[in-house]
């Protein structure tokens, strides 16, 4: 044996002695949720592979279907926990257990729109084979023999347990696997829309690259923290923060660079070029799933670093994020009055709402973090329930997302027409809907915390957002129908439950709130 062989042993054998290691302990029941999706997505992905063509869509949607309602119940049977695992680095506690039962209940309504069949006459609203080139004649040919893009569904269960990872995520390092594996689905399914592909894959492409690079902003910032802090754990984190208050430089550079990474993810201003592009391009269906459950999935992770790992540096971050709330409120709500596509001013509308959650966010208090949760369940229905039917209005080349085609819309089918409506109020916040409860949460517990001048810009904002909400219901009701004027499909009994199931839940949480606030209130602190 050699000097240098026998020198490598002696410090590989002294490094072990020193630095043992420990298995970390991991309590799998309280994974439970996060493991029934990802592992559901393995399987779908085995489906995929070795199911016969004509077996695969049956057996994929009774596996996706099932595994929610599964995760919902294992998430239920976690409540009133207040715990860490795997070394500390997933949190289960009320936040992250409220954000994962509204990510499920919301992915499962977007998973009944993704398997609609009956609205589209081609039979699917995916491309039949995503590698095809848009207008090629392999494409013709896919479609002629009736392909339908069942690799949807494997992409959907690994974002959605991307989703659940996000929110409990009690370190930086997890919290970027989960922002990836939340992510990169994300971006394939925003390019698989049968009609418009051309604009379809631009919106991925566009979607890809401007989220590799928050991606990449998220990581050099979790880098900088790591280098002042020695941990990436969120509670050291604090810790440290405490222990070494005058060195803040590298702090707030880091923790800029990690909120570039977050704020990409919510829609926030200056980050939200991307919105309205994705929206009008995605498959409707894929752009309600992934408005709705991103936008929980994105603040649940922005509220666990502010509050748990930067909660004593509230007044060094608070002015950034009162500049980012005024901004994604005002400019949303402006530039979604010029829009005449149905699904860009939705995309302008969800860069305000993300306004107006900040509000809560910038309260810092148990009342904001309630009342955030609310407005974001709230918004989380009520999107879903607007794009569903965005699917259903339609014309001759397809969905008919212009304005103009939905005049007369109200006279022609009044009950679509009315639960469009119902929907539209909500977002406007208008009493006896959920968006005015989410509304008055945010803004009361901002007020209560000293942000009054905060909440009149809030309110100012919402009346301006008014008016393009608003302008959709009289053109609907208030316009003569004509050659124009969109039909509406009759959907099938997957978009039915969707519809019915958001318009329920919208008007009752406007009129019987209590229940669920009194819920948030009981779940609103994180374990550290």
């Amino acid at each position: 044996m050699t000097a240098a062989s026998m020198s490598v042993q002696a410090l590989v054998g002294r490094f072990a002695t020193d630095t043992p290691f420990e298995l970390p302990v991991i309590d799998y029941r309280l994974l439970m949720p996060i493991l029934i999706i990802l592992g559901a997505g393995v399987v779908s992905v085995v489906i995929e592979a070795f199911a016969p063509r004509r077996a695969r869509r049956p057996l994929q949607l009774i596996l996706v279907l099932g595994s929610l309602v599964a995760a919902f119940i294992a998430v239920v049977g976690l409540a009133g926990t207040q715990t860490t695992t795997a070394a500390g680095s997933i949190a289960v506690d009320g936040p992250a257990l409220v954000m994962q039962g509204a990510i499920l209940v919301i992915a499962l309504l977007g998973g009944l729109l993704m398997a609609e069949r009956m609205v589209d006459p081609s039979g699917d609203a995916f491309a039949p084979r995503a590698s095809a080139l848009p207008g090629s004649d392999d494409e013709r040919q896919f479609a002629a023999r009736g392909y339908l893009q069942t690799e949807v569904w494997p992409l959907f269960l690994f974002a959605v347990g991307g989703m659940l990872l996000f929110p409990a995520s009690n370190d930086l390092l997890i919290m970027f696997v989960a922002l990836e594996v939340m992510s990169l689905p994300l971006y394939l399914l925003a390019g698989l829309a049968r009609r418009r592909r051309l604009l379809s894959q631009e919106a991925a492409m566009k979607y890809f690259l401007l989220g590799a690079f928050s991606s990449a902003f998220f990581l050099y910032g979790a880098a900088l923290i790591y280098g002042y802090a020695g941990s990436v754990d969120l509670p050291v984190i604090a810790a440290q923060l405490s222990g070494k208050p005058s060195e803040s430089a590298i702090v707030l550079i880091g923790l800029g660079m990690l909120l570039v990474g977050l704020l990409f993810k919510i829609g926030a201003v200056p980050f939200h070029q991307w919105t309205p592009d994705v929206y009008q391009g995605a498959p409707t269906a894929v752009t309600g799933f992934m408005a709705a459950t991103v936008k929980i999935a994105a603040f649940g992770a922005l509220f666990r670093v502010l509050y748990v790992a930067f909660g004593g540096m509230r007044w060094d971050w608070a002015p950034m994020m009162w500049i980012v709330a005024i901004l994604t409120m005002l400019i949303g709500s402006i530039i979604a009055i010029t829009q005449t596509d149905i699904k860009r001013m939705l995309a302008y509308s969800s860069i305000a709402q993300a306004g107006f959650i900040l509000v809560g966010l910038i309260a810092a208090s148990p009342a904001g973090l309630a009342g955030a949760m609310f407005y974001l369940i709230a918004y989380g229905f009520t999107t879903i329930g607007a794009f569903a039917v965005i699917t259903m209005v339609r014309d001759g080349n397809g969905e008919a997302t212009h304005l103009s085609k939905w005049a007369g819309l109200g006279k022609k089918s009044p009950l679509v027409a009315t639960l469009f409506s119902v929907f539209m109020l909500s977002l406007a916040g208008i009493p006896l809907t959920s968006g005015f409860i989410g509304k008055f949460s945010v803004f009361t517990a901002a007020i209560e915390a000293g942000a009054g001048w905060l909440v009149i810009v809030a309110v100012v904002a919402s009346l301006i957002a008014a008016f393009f909400y608003v302008r959709v219901i009289v053109l609907m009701f208030f316009s003569e129908p004509n050659d124009q004027t969109a039909t509406v499909a009759i959907p099938s009994v997957f978009t039915t439950i969707a519809l019915a199931a958001a318009a329920t839940i919208t008007i009752v949480l406007g009129i019987v709130p209590q229940p669920l606030i009194e819920l948030l209130a009981n779940a609103d602190v994180f374990v550290r």
